[in-house]
């Protein structure tokens, strides 16, 4: 939902009510309006019964909007009885999303806009990464928002692609050549299949708790993807590289020289639908290569040793 600030009530003017806005409309409008510098850094928000009435919504769906931007460090002091504050600093670290917002590490930016893209009804996550590390951190925060009560979906889909066990993988690896007796493979694939059991249980367990219909569904790729990719409701893509390193390391008591990348610091590079042509053909692209995927030369994966 797209709104000039100029019609806003915080400038004194009301809008029909919209009674399908949803707390992500609500959030994305606030959020350009404090890109924009309508809402300045510092300043006190209306109030959530005046935002309610300008929406055109429930008080529950601009508190949502308001707590989605909070996790995004763009308002500060959002409770039930003061009206919030626009963050003071909004630099780098302020504002790790939307289009055109600098590309932060992965540890940064992926977690805030995983908790907005739970505000959804449907929430719709596709993931191809080299062991789940990076979503199963940020996914935290959506699961504390749903179990906090302040968010509420009805169905999540989680897909997830990585790469097989029985490949030649590329990396990690070990500089010298060990064959199949490779530790720091070996790593790897413990870690890949712990991280993904952990965030099937956790995802499932909104099921019993929540009464949530969530689906949980990994498959194995035939090579080492090279980049990490996000795809989030449809509407964003999130992009990053993973850049190789040498580095020493001991592994089970041996000290080893490796090839690895950090996938948590890799930069990340969004892109929306409706944010202009380059964005837009970036995400559909990136849905239809993801497919292509899952529905191909992709199999059945098992997380297990």
């Amino acid at each position: 939902m797209v709104v000039d600030p100029k019609h806003a009530s915080v400038n004194g003017r009301k809008r029909s009510q919209r009674p399908h806005t949803s707390p992500r409309e609500v959030a994305d409008e606030l959020r350009a309006r404090i890109r924009s510098g309508t809402l300045r850094a510092g300043q006190r928000m209306p109030t959530q019964a005046r935002l309610a009435d300008e929406f055109g919504v429930e008080r529950g769906v601009v508190r949502q909007a308001l707590h989605l931007l909070q996790t995004e460090h763009l308002l500060t002091n959002v409770s039930k009885g003061s009206p919030a504050t626009v963050a003071p600093d909004l630099g780098l670290n302020g504002a790790p999303t939307g289009p055109g917002a600098a590309p932060q590490p992965t540890m940064v930016a992926l977690g805030p806009r995983i908790a907005t893209a739970f505000a959804a009804p449907h929430v719709e996550i596709d993931a191809l990464c080299l062991t789940s590390v990076s979503l199963n951190l940020a996914i935290g925060e959506g699961l504390r928002q749903i179990h906090a009560g302040r968010l509420n979906p009805a169905k999540i889909d989680v897909r997830v692609l990585l790469p097989g066990r029985d490949i030649d993988l590329a990396f990690p690896v070990s500089v010298e050549d060990r064959g199949d007796d490779d530790p720091v493979q070996e790593r790897w694939l413990a870690q890949r299949n712990a991280q993904g059991q952990v965030l099937r249980h956790n995802l499932l367990a909104l099921r019993a708790t929540h009464g949530i219909d969530v689906h949980v569904s990994f498959r194995a790729l035939p090579f080492t993807p090279p980049v990490k990719l996000y795809l989030l409701n449809g509407m964003e893509a999130l992009f990053a590289y993973y850049t190789l390193t040498r580095r020493k390391e001991e592994i089970d008591h041996e000290h080893l020289e490796l090839y690895d990348s950090e996938g948590t610091q890799s930069m990340l590079f969004a892109f929306e639908q409706g944010a202009g042509l380059r964005d837009t053909t970036f995400v559909e692209q990136s849905h239809l290569w993801f497919n292509a995927l899952w529905e191909t030369i992709s199999s059945e994966l098992a997380l297990t040793s």
